[in-house]
């Protein structure tokens, strides 16, 4: 026994130091906020002091003016009051890193895609979908296919198409083709097709002209082949099938990429027939009606005589674009890091600050309140609000949302354009479980 005492002495003695020197040195610094170039806030060896309130202030990174003007007010109000001091905690929440894409070259302002215009084939007929020479024919299981795409440029739509069985010496099937907006429940435009009216046969497919329109940048649609015949269509997959992008003005979207209703898709995702189009080079009488009005970007040209020029002089001025953003973030970077050096009230999450990544920017500054502080509730702002955290501890009181998993404010479903969501549900003052969000 003496032997064991021995042995254990030491590892008492050691546990004991190791306790004191932790409970003597002070905490680390609580959320200062690292800078871009460290992408996250480092987090602390422990929790440090308890809050009633943390207040997320959701901000774009160039928004200096509107963070000062918030330390200025509300902020500044209850840094100073002796009890809003000590019961509320308030950070800017920021994405690491900014998109490396100019607004003038991406997909849309809400992403940080690549406009990947290269080579447009302006004011020709393009075949959208092509098979090999050496594709074989056959009729599939699916009465229903459909494909999705996004319009990155303005294209006019001048005919739908179906693929052909040539073991049936001739057209001799009764299949209607239709294409929907993204948000729409009625087609914009619809073909039918049948043995007295089967249209113009072109390489593999037949083609029936429609009205054209014009579907301007960001046009989400499908394409949707219905069989009236009891066979499936003739169909591929989206992997056997050459997709004719015209030098990247449309993209084909996958299931889940787009943004269009769940009963448009409920057939098989593929491609039974085509589509004809042109890109929209000039601004002829023709060409002024338009599927829906859109906002163009100024850059593009739009005042211009020849829209094709414009484009074509703007992918020219690409390089020169992309080298003074890139200074730009750098500067940008400095001014961030200064900014959170000086007021310590910033988080910088892993996320590439864009409007779609609201979302994950929000996720992420939850996982750090989790993982760094101790508090009760959470609300969450954006930097163009003014907060009243007086009458929100009245209201808090009020509601009695003392307990744990409540939610309280409004509920967001049905992705819109910007894919952040559309509001359909006001549950303002309600407690919800947690699980919701």
């Amino acid at each position: 026994m003496r032997n064991w005492l021995v042995l254990l002495c030491p590892c008492v003695l050691g546990a004991a130091l190791h306790l004191w020197l932790r409970l003597s040195s002070p905490p680390p610094a609580r959320a200062s906020g690292a800078g871009p170039a460290d992408q996250l806030t480092l987090l602390p060896q422990w929790k440090s002091s308890h809050y009633d309130v943390v207040v997320g202030v959701l901000s774009a990174r160039n928004n200096h003016e509107l963070r000062n003007v918030i330390r200025s007010t509300w902020l500044k109000h209850s840094l100073q009051h002796p009890a809003l001091s000590q019961r509320v905690l308030v950070k800017f929440v920021i994405g690491a890193r900014g998109c490396q894409v100019p607004v003038e070259d991406r997909e849309d302002p809400y992403s940080c895609r690549l406009l990947n215009i290269t080579n447009p084939v302006l004011n020709q007929e393009i075949e959208a979908f092509s098979l090999s020479e050496d594709t074989s024919s056959g009729l599939s299981e699916d009465r229903v296919v459909s494909v999705s795409f996004r319009v990155l440029y303005p294209i006019i739509i001048t005919s739908l198409g179906v693929f052909y069985d040539a073991s049936d010496g001739g057209f001799q099937r009764n299949i209607t083709v239709k294409l929907y907006q993204a948000d729409q429940e009625e087609a914009l435009f619809v073909a039918r097709f049948s043995p007295p009216s089967c249209g113009v046969q072109v390489n593999k497919l037949w083609y029936k002209p429609v009205e054209q329109f014009i579907l301007p940048e960001s046009f989400e649609g499908t394409i949707v082949w219905e069989s009236q015949d009891l066979q499936g269509l003739v169909s591929r997959n989206l992997h056997r099938v050459a997709v004719n992008d015209g030098g990247g003005v449309l993209r084909v979207l996958t299931a889940g990429e787009g943004a269009l209703p769940h009963e448009f898709m409920e057939g098989a995702e593929g491609v039974a027939g085509g589509f004809i189009y042109t890109i929209q080079g000039d601004n002829t009488e023709a060409q002024k009606r338009a599927v829906c009005p859109v906002p163009r970007r100024p850059w593009r040209g739009w005042k211009s005589n020849t829209e094709g020029e414009a484009l074509l002089k703007n992918l020219h001025s690409r390089p020169r674009r992309l080298l003074d953003h890139i200074s730009n973030l750098q500067e940008e970077d400095a001014l961030l890091k200064e900014e959170s050096h000086l007021h310590g009230d910033i988080v910088f999450v892993d996320v590439i600050d864009t409007y779609r990544n609201v979302p994950a920017k929000l996720l992420n500054f939850y996982r750090w309140t989790v993982e760094t502080t101790d508090f009760d509730l959470l609300l969450k702002t954006d930097d163009d609000c003014y907060i009243d955290l007086e009458a929100v501890f009245n209201r808090i009181a009020l509601k009695n949302l003392d307990g744990p998993n409540f939610w309280w404010g409004k509920a967001f479903l049905c992705s819109d354009d910007s894919g952040l969501g559309r509001q359909v549900v006001d549950v303002s003052g309600q407690p919800r479980e947690a699980s919701l969000l």
